[in-house]
């Protein structure tokens, strides 16, 4: 990020840690239930654009990117419970102050503590700013070699001592945070999340999105950019970064049905998304299929499938096992084989074509069972 958009961003939310500002903020509704046990000082500087702990669920282990005051992961707590645990990062050394000197408050109130808060960079989830300053307080820089021995500390810690390690997320969320983070970035941003997901984890993102392309003269304007306006990507470019990132199953939850602000015709608006890690991998054919419910006619998933309604279109063991799950598992009906193909019996499955697949593989080639009528032909009995 540049010099000047980070220390405008660094400045803006310092100072709103300590006095609200409205203009940092759209109306957003939250579980009233969840605020109680939260001190007013932490709720009166909150900043966001959506609620996305209603997707978030009990035992989960949660990354709330840009955490801000911390309310977003005190409501998380509760939602995860006990057995679940938040963590929080944040780069304004302000709102960390405040969130953490509630954190006993609110662990007192819920009779367990399950939350953390990290100081780090949401675009780099691997270094710690606490170990950096650290390092720089003990060896200052003063010549080259000291450069030299701070890079190779950093890609030490950056490896042995990740803030937020691989693989160790169940879901990261954010509220308005993600457009504050410079162009150039948001694509190591959106990997960063995708690594720190556990797979089959996923990210739950609520940010501001334009309907144009924003354009220089205004991504230029430091303020505009704190704002979360100058940095908000077009709502079909946030879906595609993500898709870059590696990540599938990408639906939008909420958009809002209004504008937050208009600036030069630009329509700058809400949205919750959510996107899902687990696609990687080799493809193993094991006679499974599934069956999209419609109502389309024909849909195309991430990876270029193309699911026909109501036809048995043959998948990889890989593709079943993710079409059994969120997002897909509503409108898909999963068609296992009769008998289990062995793992070692498994062929190469070419996810390039699409293909439908016999009833004979699914049933075997030499299934010839001939069955009499059991009960009634319908659930209700009624026909």
């Amino acid at each position: 990020m540049s010099q000047d958009i980070e220390t405008t961003v660094r400045e803006r939310y310092t100072a709103a840690a300590a006095t609200r500002e409205a203009a940092l903020c759209c109306p957003v509704e939250y579980d009233r239930d969840l605020l109680r046990v939260i001190p007013p000082e932490v709720l009166a500087v909150d900043y966001g654009c959506g609620d996305p702990t209603r997707y978030v669920h009990a035992g989960e282990t949660v990354l709330d990117l840009g955490s801000g005051s911390g309310k977003t992961c005190f409501m998380a707590a509760q939602v995860v419970g006990a057995a679940g645990r938040v963590l929080g990062v944040d780069f304004t050394d302000d709102m960390l102050a405040l969130a953490r000197r509630h954190q006993g408050t609110v662990a007192e109130r819920l009779g367990y503590a399950n939350v953390t808060f990290l100081r780090g960079r949401i675009q780099d989830l691997a270094t710690s700013i606490d170990e950096v300053d650290e390092y720089l307080r003990r060896r200052p820089l003063a010549s080259l070699a000291d450069l030299d021995a701070f890079e190779r500390f950093r890609g030490t810690q950056r490896r042995e001592r990740p803030l937020v390690a691989d693989a160790s997320v169940d879901v990261a969320i954010s509220s308005c945070v993600l457009n504050l983070v410079e162009d150039a970035e948001k694509q190591a941003l959106f990997a960063e999340i995708h690594r720190v997901l556990r797979r089959g984890g996923r990210a739950v993102l609520s940010d501001i999105v334009s309907d144009e392309p924003v354009p220089t003269h205004l991504k230029a304007d430091p303020e505009l950019w704190s704002g979360c306006i100058s940095g908000a990507l077009q709502a079909s470019e946030f879906l595609a970064a993500l898709a870059r990132a590696g990540f599938y199953g990408i639906e939008i939850l909420e958009r809002g049905a209004t504008p937050w602000r208009t600036v030069e015709g630009i329509e700058f608006r809400a949205v919750t998304v959510a996107a899902y890690k687990g696609k990687e991998g080799p493809c193993w054919d094991a006679n499974q299929a599934v069956i999209y419910r419609g109502p389309w006619r024909e849909v195309r998933d991430d990876d270029g499938h193309t699911l026909v309604r109501g036809v048995p279109m043959a998948v990889c063991e890989k593709t079943f096992a993710l079409y059994t799950r969120e997002p897909y598992a509503r409108d898909l009906i999963p068609v296992p084989p009769h008998v289990e193909v062995p793992p070692d019996a498994r062929r190469p499955f070419d996810c390039a074509r699409d293909t439908v697949r016999s009833p004979r593989e699914t049933k075997g080639e030499g299934y010839t069972a001939t069955t009499d009528a059991t009960g009634a032909c319908c659930p209700t009995g009624a026909c």
